[in-house]
């Protein structure tokens, strides 16, 4: 495929539509021609429309690949939000994060050839520390919300994103358990060696 190859004639009214086929042009440029070689005019053109439809959809290359995110964390909020307030910080998280598994379930064809940009690409890597982090800071404000201590709130958000990370990791090496089954995996492991855990006094 060349990139004056174009998806279509016509741009779809669609605004999902046409950032789809934006981020699925992206992609496959990125895999063919590296992130840093691969321009907005270029995504456009594979894409059959004009860079500036480009710039209005995303701010720049960058957010073809993290620009998804931004319905992981609405959708995450919301999820929270609905956990019953009774529930202790980790267990609110665990369900929450299997709330939103289909909606990452969706996305995994995307997120397969964005780990393989973002795999070799060093600014690409920071720019992915950044999203967690915000993820992060998210999750203790929504904690902190319920009631929970400030400094707890982050330190539940932190572990929990990252126990979060690990079942997806896991899921995406291997997806014949299922993202669900791999999140209770995670956590389970979590609650084992936190039992273990002997604090001192």
């Amino acid at each position: 495929m060349t990139d004056a190859t174009c998806y279509a004639v016509d741009v779809p009214r669609n605004g999902k539509v046409v950032r789809d086929r934006l981020r699925q042009a992206a992609l496959e440029l990125f895999i063919e021609h590296g992130f840093d070689q691969t321009t907005a005019e270029r995504i456009a053109a594979r894409a059959g429309v004009t860079e500036r439809t480009y710039f209005r959809h995303f701010a720049d290359k960058r957010e073809v690949l993290f620009g998804a995110e931004a319905e992981l964390r609405d959708e995450l909020t919301r999820a929270l939000a609905a956990v019953p307030a009774h529930l202790e910080p980790l267990p609110a998280l665990r369900a929450a994060f299997h709330e939103v598994v289909p909606l990452v379930e969706r996305n995994r064809p995307v997120t397969e050839l964005g780990a393989r940009v973002i795999a070799a690409t060093p600014a690409l890597q920071e720019r992915q520390l950044a999203k967690w982090a915000a993820l992060v800071a998210l999750l203790t404000d929504a904690l902190t919300a319920r009631g929970v201590d400030a400094y707890a709130a982050q330190l539940c958000a932190q572990v929990g994103v990252n126990v979060c990370a690990i079942a997806i990791k896991r899921w995406m090496d291997d997806p014949s358990a299922g993202l669900d089954a791999e999140l209770e995996r995670a956590f389970h492991e979590l609650y084992e060696a936190s039992t273990a855990l002997k604090v001192p006094g």
